[in-house]
């Protein structure tokens, strides 16, 4: 079967087709060590049941996550630090409504409450509510003027002296602080280690989705699995595919859609981030050649293949609205024919507490790719670095760091062969397949837990 690849040249209107013949990839015979955990170099969760005393508190800390499900995630996590760092009381996060996705889920909408509340009792004393006499304590209450027990400078980033220094008088004052907004709000360097720990051990173990979103993700897996006449169960790659409009206005890139495209872009980048966008700053051109353009469908589907994976791989499209519509998945479809999302393998019954919930349906995608043997992210966002975190914490599937600075410049080589462009995407990525890496000092410690919350063991096992 021969597939033509269309790829839309930065800036002008050009088709390049890029042939190649799928059922005849020359790596399809070497697919099956994709399937094996990645070298874990003796690397693995070493996190105490507890990491300090605690201590009652007659302070309450509250804080206000704004942005998307993954973004909240670690709000909450760093909410919890900072607590412990203040010695407070933590009420059980809010979640803003999401601006863009108009998703007013809460916390024990996504997450089992009294298992995270629980899980960390002997770290950070949590309540799922103030004391009736901080009643007038609420989000609508700091809407609405100036509140002296609400933070709104938190500096992104902030060391942990900053919270001792501007937010422990306010407790000691008033018994109540709200930090609002909250997101990125503390650092990843200069933290002692327990506090470190203590963020792995929210994000990797308190942290549990409810059995609402579980029993749907274990039935979806299941599926994706099942044994077809008498073959073993499958395996299945996750494929995280961020294209949607919000993502496609932001990366401030080009996709083929001319100069309609580009005007209905930059408007809705305008409304939405009114500026912020540091990308827009840069042409095209050097967005492209930078590696900070997402793969689109068509790209992230011949990254797949180049690796070795073809028709008879079952794929999991972890995804919103597509950007484009439907026809934007017609080359993937044609190269994965077994490929499925949410709305095809689970039944309409099932999938209705999901419906106009974003979160909630994110939530069920990061479930299912956290369960996948193979996960690729085709744009490293918020999602992107939680799930790659979350599996090398975990360290048994393989999990694909996409080169996109590499990708970008193959992809923009009209002229190059696809077996020249097959061993460059395979040789490029043989070390990047879930391999531990080390956190350097400004890094997340949710995307590269090691070595604050692994050890080095005895035990390793290798790509084979």
């Amino acid at each position: 079967m021969l597939v033509y690849f269309v790829l839309y040249a930065p800036r002008v209107f050009l088709f390049y087709f890029f042939p190649f013949v799928v059922q005849n990839n020359s790596r399809s015979g070497e697919s099956a060590l994709l399937w094996h955990p990645p070298d874990n170099d003796g690397w693995a969760p070493c996190l105490r049941e507890s990491v300090g005393s605690i201590s009652s508190s007659n302070f309450y800390l509250q804080v206000f996550l704004e942005g998307g499900l993954n973004q909240q995630r670690m709000g909450v996590c760093d909410a919890v630090a900072v607590a412990k760092i203040l010695n407070a009381t933590l009420v059980v996060p809010h979640l803003d409504v999401n601006p863009v996705w108009q998703d007013s889920s809460s916390f024990a909408d996504i997450y089992d409450v009294d298992y995270f509340i629980d899980y960390l009792a002997a770290d950070v004393k949590i309540v799922k509510g103030l004391p009736s006499e901080f009643y007038w304590s609420t989000r609508e209450y700091y809407a609405t003027g100036f509140r002296a027990t609400r933070v709104k400078d938190a500096p992104v980033h902030a060391r942990p002296s900053w919270y001792v220094a501007n937010v422990l008088p306010i407790l000691q004052s008033y018994g109540v602080a709200a930090i609002a907004p909250f997101s990125h709000r503390l650092a990843f360097g200069e933290v002692p280690p327990e506090i470190q720990k203590l963020r792995c051990k929210v994000n990797f173990h308190a942290l549990r989705f409810v059995k609402a979103i579980t029993s749907v993700g274990d039935v979806i897996v299941s599926r994706l699995r099942q044994a077809q006449n008498d073959s073993p169960p499958s395996k299945f790659v996750a494929l995280h595919l961020r294209f949607d409009k919000d993502m496609a206005a932001h990366s401030a890139c080009d996709f083929g859609g001319g100069r309609v495209e580009q005007l209905a872009l930059a408007y809705y980048r305008h409304k939405v981030w009114q500026g912020r966008v540091p990308n827009s700053r840069l042409t095209v051109q050097q967005l492209r050649l930078l590696g900070k353009c997402p793969l689109t469908p068509e790209e992230a589907g011949l990254t797949l293949a180049a690796l070795g994976f073809g028709p008879h791989t079952r794929v999991y499209l972890a995804s919103h609205q597509i950007y484009g519509g439907e026809a934007r998945l017609s080359f993937l479809k044609n190269i994965f024919p077994l490929m499925q999302d949410k709305a095809s393998v689970a039944i309409d019954d099932e999938l209705r507490p999901f419906e106009r919930k974003a979160s909630l349906s994110a939530a069920l995608d990061y479930y299912v790719c956290l369960k996948s043997d193979f996960f690729l992210s085709a744009s490293p966002g918020n999602m992107h670095n939680a799930v790659i975190g979350h599996r090398t914490y975990q360290n048994v599937q393989k999990t694909l760091r996409p080169d996109m600075v590499l990708l970008s410049r193959l992809f923009s080589n009209s002229s190059m062969e696809w077996p020249e462009f097959q061993n460059r995407v395979y040789n490029g990525h043989r070390n990047r397949l879930g391999q531990v890496r080390l956190r350097q000092p400004k890094q997340s410690i949710y995307t590269y837990p090691a070595p604050d919350c692994m050890c080095k063991t005895n035990i390793r096992h290798r790509i084979r």
